[in-house]
């Protein structure tokens, strides 16, 4: 492999490993957004069991109601409805799945069933956990003007002493 290639591929590898380290931050913001979706539903879902129990029917008895109607707005809201209650537990199971992952899984747990709505907005308000974004380039340029500067003083210093040393006359 010619030189030109190692720079490719030590860079191809750096913007791999730069991106691929976002896993873990995506699917920590995931779970946030899992975590406020599940309040709203329960919200809901929980009203729904209310009214349904003031009127002594369980959750299926009280679809069942909706599904029965001869009005096609009533049948509307129990399928909407039903959707809302299946979507709640499905993200419930969701959240449980990616609380008990190690830090490495949690990626894999969220590819293996995302929630559609939550991932593009997740992905759309996605902020990046490492330096990425337009400030931290420019910190991390500073920090690497800084740090190339000091290595050079440093390297420029050491020369200077080894050099001395080999010329002075106290030195043979």
């Amino acid at each position: 492999m010619g030189p030109i290639a190692r720079i490719i591929a030590i860079v191809a590898g750096l913007a791999g490993g730069t991106v691929f380290s976002q896993a873990p931050e995506f699917a920590q913001q995931y779970r946030q957004r899992i975590g406020g979706a599940i309040d709203e539903l329960r919200v809901i879902v929980e009203d729904f069991h209310r009214q349904a129990a003031e009127h002594q029917l369980d959750r299926q008895q009280a679809l069942n109601t909706y599904a029965q109607s001869s009005d096609d707005f009533l049948r509307g809201r129990g399928v909407s409805m039903q959707s809302t209650i299946a979507r709640y537990e499905t993200l419930l199971s969701q959240q449980l799945k990616l609380g008990t992952a190690t830090l490495v899984a949690k990626p894999f747990v969220l590819m293996g069933e995302p929630d559609d709505v939550v991932f593009a907005n997740t992905l759309r308000d996605f902020v990046p956990g490492v330096p990425i974004s337009f400030a931290g380039l420019v910190w991390a340029a500073i920090g690497f003007v800084i740090a190339w500067i000091v290595a050079a003083l440093l390297g420029f210093g050491v020369r200077r002493v080894v050099r001395g040393r080999r010329t002075s006359p106290l030195v043979r």
